[in-house]
């Protein structure tokens, strides 16, 4: 993406999205940590605001304190306005709202939003913004509707907002609840059995992963009446991670007397899919996490760390980087030159990008599970749940093993900045770090060499 020049220092899109998350997550800390943002009308230590902070923008779900017992409606409020703007982004946000105000958008802002949405151009920027905006509405308020037929009876008035901020939390990808009352970091277990409950949150991690240029191409299909390649992928990706997630789960736990043993055929079979559909970026649960076996943690923390679509509510390393990945190793098998994915080629460049995602979000999960296992001396923490919370928060996940709630700070601040990672992106991430430079690599003429390999 080329770099737009103001005031004669260098602009790069990226790093103003970094920073757009960074300054949402630096308000959200200040709000949380004042008395009118807690239960006990206290102030609140900053590591704990901060990382609740984090969690909300970056859409994980990982908490340190369990968010209906500690923050008041006021804190709520604030944590459910951070998930959606960290869900869909300042930059979207702030562009749809100028173009409804009637204000132009520039370049520099079209180039912002494209950016924000993972969109290659901005030729219908203006009206993809339009419909990022009324996606997450219908998809949200239908979704709060459906849950009220629950909510509403059981808890009155307050079930009205116990299904909206669900509804937001679910699109979002974010996996955050206030059904503390019902016991402290419940989740949805629950309601393990309610189908309206169930398949609404289900339906809207699904809808909120798959991103919003698919929505968008999925909407101009009876104009159009084909699809591009990158909703293709993400669709059979999407798809394929799910029907395999769960028959994985149903076959690993369906002997664990504390996870899925004793229930029914049906009964292991939704929360099986419902754990499924969780992994990939969600962070909700009907079976208690810390009592799965170690195999199937690390399978489900392989599925987090795939994620969820790019352009999406989700995080991960997204499921069209693993079909790129997987594609260029089949190609290289049967000696092709080019990446072809349902015949297609894919771009050299979109390759590259591809492995140093995969590469740099390894490294993240990896120095992480390091720093929990390494600097924790007085709590034992199992390597396995170490790995599977570095994945839930570089995933931006928000599933935990329990190790969250019990590791010191210098594991939470990991943790945090793994999070910030994982929204923003790896490659986005250290770009944002070059401090505007762009390479001059282009114009330069390096003499070739030889390296051998395999």
């Amino acid at each position: 993406m080329p770099v737009i020049h103001a005031k004669n220092k260098p602009f790069h899109p990226t790093k103003l999205i970094v920073l757009s998350f960074l300054l949402v997550i630096i308000v959200g800390t200040f709000l949380l940590m004042l008395p009118i943002s807690s239960r006990r009308h206290e102030f609140t230590p900053l590591i704990t605001a901060l990382f609740t902070a984090t969690s909300a923008t970056c859409v994980t779900g990982l908490v340190v304190v369990d968010t209906y017992t500690h923050w008041n409606a006021f804190g709520q409020l604030i944590i459910l306005a951070l998930i959606q703007i960290g869900g869909v982004g300042l930059v979207t946000f702030a562009s749809f709202f100028n173009m409804a105000i009637g204000k132009k958008i520039g370049l520099r802002t079209m180039q912002l939003a494209s950016e924000s949405v993972s969109m290659g151009g901005f030729d219908d920027i203006k009206k993809l913004l339009t419909s990022i905006m009324k996606i997450c509405l219908s998809f949200e308020g239908a979704g709060a509707l459906l849950l009220m037929i629950v909510f509403v009876p059981k808890y009155g008035f307050r079930g009205i907002w116990i299904s909206i901020f669900l509804s937001v939390s679910a699109f979002c990808n974010a996996g955050f609840d206030i059904l503390g009352f019902e016991g402290e970091f419940c989740s949805l277990m629950n309601y393990a059995d309610n189908p309206i409950v169930t398949i609404t949150i289900m339906l809207l991690i699904v809808c909120g992963g798959l991103g919003f240029v698919v929505w968008n191409d999925l909407a101009q299909y009876k104009k159009t009446g084909k699809l591009i390649l990158h909703t293709k992928v993400v669709l059979l990706g999407t798809a394929i991670l799910i029907a395999f997630g769960t028959l994985s789960v149903l076959i690993l736990e369906w002997n664990n007397p504390h996870t899925l043993g004793g229930l029914n055929f049906f009964q292991k079979l939704i929360r099986a899919l419902f754990q499924s559909i969780t992994y990939r970026t969600a962070g909700f649960n009907t079976i208690p996490i810390n009592e799965m076996y170690s195999h199937t943690k690390i399978l489900g923390a392989a599925i987090m760390f795939i994620g969820a679509a790019p352009g999406s509510t989700g995080g991960g390393i997204k499921v069209t980087t693993l079909m790129v990945l997987l594609m260029t190793v089949v190609s290289v098998v049967k000696n092709q030159q080019d990446t072809i994915m349902l015949k297609r080629k894919v771009d050299k460049d979109v390759v590259y990008k591809s492995i140093s995602i995969s590469a740099l979000a390894g490294l993240a999960v990896t120095i992480t599970t390091a720093v929990i296992m390494y600097t924790n001396n007085g709590v034992r923490i199992h390597g396995v749940d170490a790995l599977f919370e570095a994945v839930s928060a570089f995933a931006t996940v928000g599933l935990s093993a329990g190790a969250t709630l019990v590791v010191n700070k210098i594991s939470l601040v990991a943790l945090i900045i793994t999070m910030f990672i994982g929204r923003v992106g790896p490659v986005s991430f250290m770009a944002s770090l070059m401090l505007g430079r762009e390479s001059n690599s282009k114009n330069q003429v390096v003499p070739e060499g030889k390296v051998l390999v395999g």
